[in-house]
């Protein structure tokens, strides 16, 4: 045991020994490279693993209010090929070039044909060009969809973007269809469906939001980006997601599409019909003061209409007249007049100081004595100044205040950049308060407002004093749940009191029945407005440019809608004259989408409808009537969903079709092609169709065997109405000559057609008509017989 143990020792010290060396080496080589090599293995980390990527998020849609899309984000890509190898090996790399060569050479007219009839713009022989002329280069990043290949020569080398669907074509083309030579760089993309339609109240996207709600809800929209790093596994990087990115939420506006349609429209018309340097429309609901519409045209050199700036939001201007009604509230509030007032307007002209202020009529010899609701009817300046000067001359800050008190100075917070508030101004603020300036700022001057102020005041006016926040945008949203409600915000609950509201619409009514708004007025439903016209100043200047106007609400039963509409133009100009025309076009275009005409009188009462046969898949015919409330058939659960669903004065009755094994031909005939394809493709059959309708007939009969992929044709009718075709007039019969036999006892008598009289245009045509008719003429006995029978 000694002598044994005395051989092993050696050995495990020996063991012992080289376990030990082998750690100092590791140890040594730890150390170093920590110190001296530490340079080294951190450049070769940077090249193995790239780590800080940014993964972006997807931006959310904004939403018109019934939810269809109005700016999404939508996937594009552009083409790049790859002509050189990158493999390492030599020999793996001399064969894939070879490969990729003999790829292009054989199949580059494939490539070209194929792509041309996807994008049609594309020439082919220039494709094919391109494409050899990159290989001869030897690029490794070459673009394929270029301006150089196309129609259009501008731009030669600016590579387009292509669609997903156009995408999904292409794909898988020879070269295209591998990795390692084609790149498709996707990039996210900011599309309108509508195109420029509310532009600058939508906004605009690209890299950066720059205005619109795009801008307003940035932070909301963009989401919150995530981090990815690469890393390098044989030969080619993965991405490995370190943190997912959020992708941003959708916001609904208050916007409808086809009311926007309708403002736009009668905008551009007025645009084209009179020389304007710009027009706007705001439409508000009355009840909830949402923007339903918004559009902001403005002329450009080349006479082409386009939406630059948000004119209804950014531009304060001297309103005018749409004023006086907002003076007249205050002065009603406070008891200062009444409806039955009069004042003596003159011949039009009035002095206050030295200043003459002027009625639109004075050429004419003014209005003389006007009640007050036909000072606004009337738009006579002088009536409405010299009211407020009366009653408000000694407190002029009374009045002001009255103005802040109703909403007439109201910051709305519009979510638009660039939103101004109005600037009306008190006495001892600011410039030098004159002794004309009650009586100019009374009528609309000496103060500033947007558009989109004046409308939401006459809305609150609409609504009996209750005034509304204009609201664009009313939710938020995501994957179509809401996550946050943006609801109404009442600004003023009550304006003034509702004597007062009152007032004030009677005399907004009498503007368009009996005063200067009457080009406003519609045979179908009451409408009421005021009319405006400002002096357009430039550089503390007077221009030869007017703002008109005319604002106003519909129906004046039930209020629903608050507009208005201002053009800016130059010469002779009023908003009765180029406003209230648009108003009235679009009041009643948008009413006229309201009514539902009841057709219950005109329906046949003594005519049965007949059977409606529906053939094919009856589930999808008993969702369809679920759909349009109308009364549906019970199923079985576990029937078959294939047969015939018939409806008839109410009642539906579902007919299930026998069952027939897969090997065995069904009767398709009355399907409809996608209930046909789906049968019988689920069968293993192969559908070809011909014509349009429904199934006529079917190449191979029911009941006939078949089996997997044999072909059927499927001739498709349009369904025959087999109602009786109205019989076609049939010509007049010609007279008779006298019948000169004897009638036969009890036959009938045929009836002797008449001739119709016409009178000879001259005595010329009459001679020859008197020839003609020389016939024999019958026997008296025979004459007397046919009269007595």
């Amino acid at each position: 045991m000694d002598f044994q143990s005395k051989k092993i020792m050696p050995r495990f010290s020996l063991v012992v020994l080289l376990m030990s060396i082998a750690g100092i080496c590791a140890l040594g080589k730890a150390i170093y490279t920590m110190t001296i090599g530490r340079e080294r293995w951190v450049s070769m980390k940077s090249i193995l693993v790239k780590e800080g990527r940014t993964l972006p998020a997807k931006r959310g849609n904004i939403l018109a209010a019934d939810g269809s899309i109005l700016a999404a984000s939508l996937p594009e890509y552009k083409i790049y090929i790859d002509f050189m190898s990158s493999e390492k090996d030599s020999l793996a790399k001399i064969k894939d070039q070879k490969l990729r060569d003999s790829i292009l050479t054989h199949k580059v007219d494939t490539i070209c044909e194929v792509m041309h009839e996807v994008f049609p713009d594309i020439i082919p022989d220039s494709l094919k060009a391109h494409l050899l002329r990159g290989r001869k280069l030897k690029r490794r990043y070459w673009p394929v969809y270029v301006n150089k290949v196309t129609k259009l020569k501008l731009g030669p080398y600016q590579n387009r973007q292509i669609s997903y669907i156009e995408y999904s074509k292409i794909r898988t083309l020879p070269l295209f269809n591998r990795k390692s030579s084609t790149t498709f760089l996707k990039v996210d993309l900011r599309r309108r469906p509508y195109g420029e339609m509310a532009n600058r109240t939508i906004g605009y996207f690209k890299d950066s939001a720059r205005y619109g709600l795009e801008l307003a809800f940035d932070s909301i929209l963009r989401g919150k980006p995530g981090l990815y790093h690469r890393h390098k596994v044989m030969d080619s990087y993965i991405d490995i997601v370190d943190q997912q990115a959020e992708d941003g939420y959708d916001i609904q506006t208050t916007l409808d599409v086809g009311l926007q349609q309708i403002v736009e429209k009668a905008l551009r018309r007025q645009l084209d019909e009179n020389v304007c340097t710009s027009a706007l429309c705001v439409l508000m609901e009355v009840e909830t003061g949402d923007v339903k519409a918004i559009c902001n045209l403005t002329r450009h050199a080349d006479g082409s209409h386009h939406e630059d700036t948000p004119l209804a939001i950014t531009d304060l201007y001297e309103p005018g007249s749409v004023f006086k009604p907002q003076s007249f509230l205050v002065a009603f509030d406070d008891g200062k007049i009444s409806m039955n007032n009069h004042v003596d307007t003159g011949n039009g002209i009035y002095k206050f100081g030295r200043a003459a202020m002027k009625d639109h009529n004075w050429k004419n010899g003014g209005y003389g004595v006007l009640s007050v609701p036909m000072i606004i009817a009337n738009s006579s300046n002088i009536g409405v100044s010299r009211l407020i000067d009366s009653n408000y001359g000694g407190n002029p800050r009374a009045f002001v205040d009255g103005l802040y008190r109703i909403g007439s100075a109201e910051d709305l917070q519009v979510p638009i950049p660039g939103y101004q508030k109005p600037r009306i101004r008190r006495p001892g603020e600011g410039s030098y308060w004159a002794r004309t300036t009650l009586p100019w700022m009374s009528i609309g001057y000496e103060v500033q407002v947007t558009p989109i102020n004046t409308v939401t005041m006459y809305n609150g006016i609409a609504n009996n004093g209750r005034l509304m926040r204009p609201r664009f945008v009313k939710a938020i949203m995501r994957d179509g749940v809401v996550v946050r409600e943006l609801p109404p915000v009442v600004l003023r609950e009550h304006m003034a009191k509702p004597e007062a509201i009152r007032n004030i619409q009677i005399c907004l009514e009498t503007v368009v029945t009996d005063g200067v708004g009457k080009k406003a007025r519609s045979k179908r439903f009451g409408v009421a407005g005021k009319t405006g016209t400002a002096q357009v100043h430039r550089g503390g200047h007077k221009t030869n440019e007017l703002f008109v106007t005319f604002v106003g609400y519909f129906p004046t039963s039930k209020p629903k809608y608050s507009c208005i509409v201002c053009v800016r133009k130059s010469g002779p100009a009023g908003g009765g004259l180029n406003c209230a025309p648009v108003f009235r076009e679009v009041a009643e275009t948008v009413m006229s989408l309201d009514s539902v005409a009841d057709y219950t009188s005109t329906r046949d009462t003594t005519a049965h409808a007949k059977a409606v046969h529906i053939a094919g898949n009856m589930r999808s015919t008993d969702r369809l009537m679920a759909m349009l409330s109308m009364p549906q058939a019970p199923l079985a659960a576990g029937s078959s969903a294939w047969g015939t669903y018939e409806y008839l004065n109410g009642h539906a009755v579902a007919t299930p079709a026998t069952a027939t094994p897969d090997s065995i031909m069904p009767n398709v005939m009355g399907y409809g092609l996608r209930d046909a394809m789906v049968r019988l493709e689920q069968m293993g059959l192969r559908v070809k169709c011909q014509g349009s309708g429904r199934v006529a007939a079917q190449s191979v009969h029911a009941g006939d065997k078949v089996k997997r992929g044999t072909t059927v044709t499927l001739t498709l009718e349009q369904p025959k109405h087999k109602g009786k075709k109205p019989a076609a007039p049939k010509p007049a019969p010609k007279p008779a000559a006298p019948d000169t036999t004897t009638a036969k006892p009890g036959a009938k008598p045929e009836a002797k057609p008449q001739k119709p009289e016409t009178k000879p245009k001259n005595k010329a045509e009459a001679k020859p008509k008197a020839k003609s008719e020389n016939k024999p003429k019958a026997k008296p006995t025979e004459q007397k017989k046919k009269k007595k029978s």
